[in-house]
């Protein structure tokens, strides 16, 4: 890989390690507030609304310049969201506000892959990205856990640091640290040359380009199935980790700050998945992983039995695993669609959409279902059942497109 990748996956890792930092402090802030404990799923509702609300927007704007200048555009507003829970704002608004930041650096992020590197490495590219993006998520939320431990949050205290009155401000400045040096590695991120769309100053135009653009990419054989996976995936990833939160509490008798390590080991799976489907499935080959998808579905069900530590480690390594073996290969050959039938920014854009529509309702009815007293074992029983379940109507509906045609075949299946 050339070195700008690198540079690429540099910016990506600290600001996504700050992300899931921060959203451990901002639950743990909620708590020391006395929040409803439906507000801790909230959380990631408030996070991902930008990403639906603003997704005919975000992708002709990362389209419409260079992708670095994009990067560290967002990267500042989410420094801003960081500010703003510093001073005392409400951490479900300040968090929305970091999840405006993230709406409009994803396509930045994964658009450029597509501008700079050749169509034969998107999935060893995806599969070091998204590797790295779960070992952000892994570090970060073992981060966030560790910071507001007692002993911890007390050390970050005695270093005096300016303008600090509380654990949670020490904490909080940490993480914006993390997002100043993402910043500082925008600048080095490398410039395509790609030509860029100038932006619409008319947003029924953009609005009308994006619907385009959705129904361009659901109508295409290869996109739907790959688009389909990709939604369910990420709003199942996005219940799971509340999920695992909650069970660890109530299954395994653990605390925030440990609960929040194993949601690391899920992610330590998941990075695991990513690498070696980025070492063993090419382009063409990226449809046969589906079926992992209904096996992930089943694992996560068993969740309801386990009782000891080690086990739930053990497991969640092999339900991450199957979830990072077979999304990697699936968003590659998204991007790959998407970036032929309408450009790398509105492809992303169209991607963001579903999957964090996906996110808001998943997230939202686990919000109800807690509220409404449901316990955790249903709800893990019923969240399992329904992924693999739709994983597989996925599959028949990838079976019955090849009999009519085989869009395979036109695939590239070079190795990397």
């Amino acid at each position: 890989m050339p070195l700008g990748f690198y540079i690429i996956m540099a910016a990506q890792f600290f600001s996504a390690l700050a992300d899931n930092a921060l959203l451990i402090i901002a639950i743990a802030m909620l708590r020391d507030m006395a929040a409803p404990s439906e507000f801790e799923p909230l959380l990631k509702l408030f996070f991902t609304v930008s990403y639906v609300a603003l997704a005919a927007f975000v992708g002709a704007f990362a389209d419409s310049m260079p992708k670095w200048r994009v990067m560290l555009i967002s990267n500042t507003i989410k420094i801003g969201g960081c500010l703003m829970l510093f001073l005392g704002t409400h951490p479900l608004l300040a968090y929305a506000v970091i999840g405006l930041g993230a709406a409009s650096y994803s396509p930045a992020k994964y658009g450029i892959l597509t501008e700079y590197l050749p169509h034969r490495l998107l999935v060893v590219a995806n599969g070091w990205i998204e590797g790295l993006t779960v070992g952000a998520i892994i570090v970060g939320t073992v981060m966030g856990g560790v910071m507001i431990r007692d002993d911890i949050s007390s050390g970050l205290m005695g270093l005096g640091l300016p303008l600090v009155s509380t654990p949670f401000e020490a904490a909080v400045m940490v993480v914006g640290v993390l997002y100043l040096i993402a910043a500082g590695f925008n600048f080095y991120v490398p410039d395509t040359g790609v030509d860029h769309k100038p932006l619409k100053n008319n947003p029924i135009y953009l609005i009308h380009d994006f619907n385009h653009c959705l129904r361009l990419l659901w109508r295409d054989k290869l996109g739907q199935i790959s688009l389909a996976v990709t939604t369910l995936f990420w709003g199942a990833g996005a219940t799971l980790q509340f999920i695992v939160i909650k069970w660890a509490e109530h299954n395994l008798g653990m605390n925030l700050s440990q609960a929040s390590m194993l949601q690391g080991v899920v992610a330590l799976g998941v990075a695991t998945g990513s690498v070696l489907a980025a070492r063993y499935i090419s382009l063409r080959k990226a449809v046969r992983v589906i079926p992992l998808g209904i096996a992930m579905g089943l694992g996560v069900m068993t969740m309801v039995g386990v009782t000891q530590a080690w086990i739930a480690m053990v497991l969640m390594v092999i339900v991450g695993g199957l979830a990072g073996f077979f999304v990697v290969p699936m968003n590659a050959l998204l991007q790959h669609r998407g970036h032929i039938l309408m450009g790398a920014g509105h492809s992303i854009a169209v991607q963001n959409f579903n999957e964090n529509l996906s996110i808001l309702m998943m997230t939202g009815t686990y919000a109800l279902l807690i509220m409404f007293g449901l316990s955790i074992n249903i709800v893990i029983v019923m969240f399992g059942l329904f992924v693999a379940g739709t994983m597989w109507l996925v599959k028949c509906r990838h079976e019955q497109n090849q009999r009519e045609f085989d869009n395979v075949a036109l695939l590239e299946d070079r190795m990397h």
